[in-house]
């Protein structure tokens, strides 16, 4: 009875976390809509994106126009994605654009600057940290990525690739309709940009280096790692394909100040060695972060 209890409130944080990261994302993003990107017309791709050129064309608000625009997307992501994946999109993009029309039709917040440069680069910033924290809270605001799940599922193209596709055509358009190329040319940054930003708010700073190592002096170097480093690792048995030796391949993860200390050490002890660098973006487990369980 007890476990049941712990489970259901482990359950019932995690989904209350969820919803509170949702809500702040859509907070975060309808701030810079408002500030930023309506008040220049920048397009960012997606149905956001197509909202606000019809919002330039009709003048009708872009959070109302996302709603009506997402019914036909909703109905195809039931179809094909299934109704979890309806349920947290319908959450997210009609949070998302009631806050939109808020700041941007009843609060009626100012321009945040007067040169669409930085409107671009600060837009794309703020949309890019709400979708991040959107997308951690389980959530999506609807728009292309549902598209670019469909085009997945049924025509092998990524899911990646068809977002940027279904973008790439709704930001291209806006030069049309705005009569002004440098329209997708902002356009284009404000999508850059948030695509950044959504990849940091769910990675993580790269803080770490996962670091493999082949070498003939593979003891040499994990003493060194231990002793000197304060780390440790995982020594797995290998056969190198060219020589076709038996060998060590050390596999060890260090923060970025011992990185050009270890290369240092095994520089002098092994130049022949073969070092494998790879960011690692989080890390759990003793002398890390440690693992969470909700």
């Amino acid at each position: 009875m007890n476990r049941k209890i712990l489970i259901d409130k482990i359950g019932l944080r995690r989904i209350l976390k969820n919803l509170f990261l949702i809500f702040l994302g859509c907070l975060v993003m309808g701030i810079g809509y408002s500030l930023f990107l309506i008040p220049f017309h920048l397009v960012p791709g997606g149905i956001a994106g197509l909202s606000i050129i019809i919002n330039y064309l009709l003048h009708s608000p872009v959070g109302l126009v996302i709603i009506f625009l997402n019914g036909p997307i909703l109905l195809l992501s039931y179809r094909f994605l299934g109704k979890k994946y309806v349920l947290t999109t319908m959450l997210g993009m009609v949070l998302s654009s009631l806050l939109i029309d808020f700041f941007n039709e009843v609060i009626k917040l100012h321009r945040g600057t007067e040169n669409p440069l930085l409107a671009a680069i600060y837009g794309g910033l703020l949309l890019g940290l709400g979708l991040g924290l959107v997308f951690r809270g389980e959530a999506s605001t609807g728009g292309s990525d549902v598209i670019g799940m469909i085009l997945n599922k049924y025509t092998g193209v990524s899911v990646g690739m068809g977002i940027m596709m279904t973008d790439f055509v709704i930001i291209s358009a806006s030069g049309f309709v705005f009569k002004n190329l440098e329209a997708p040319l902002y356009g284009y940054i404000v999508l850059f940009i948030s695509s950044k930003v959504i990849d940091l708010v769910l990675e993580g700073w790269s803080f770490s280096k996962l670091v493999i190592i082949t070498s003939l002096k593979s003891q040499e170097i994990a003493d060194f790692i231990i002793n000197k480093l304060d780390r440790s690792g995982s020594a797995l048995k290998s056969r190198s394909l060219y020589l076709n030796r038996e060998g060590e391949i050390i596999i060890t993860v260090i923060n970025r100040k011992q990185l050009a200390e270890l290369k240092g050490f095994i520089k002098r002890v092994d130049p022949q060695a073969f070092v494998i660098v790879n960011d690692t973006y989080e890390v759990l487990g003793k002398g890390f972060k440690p693992i969470q369980t909700n």
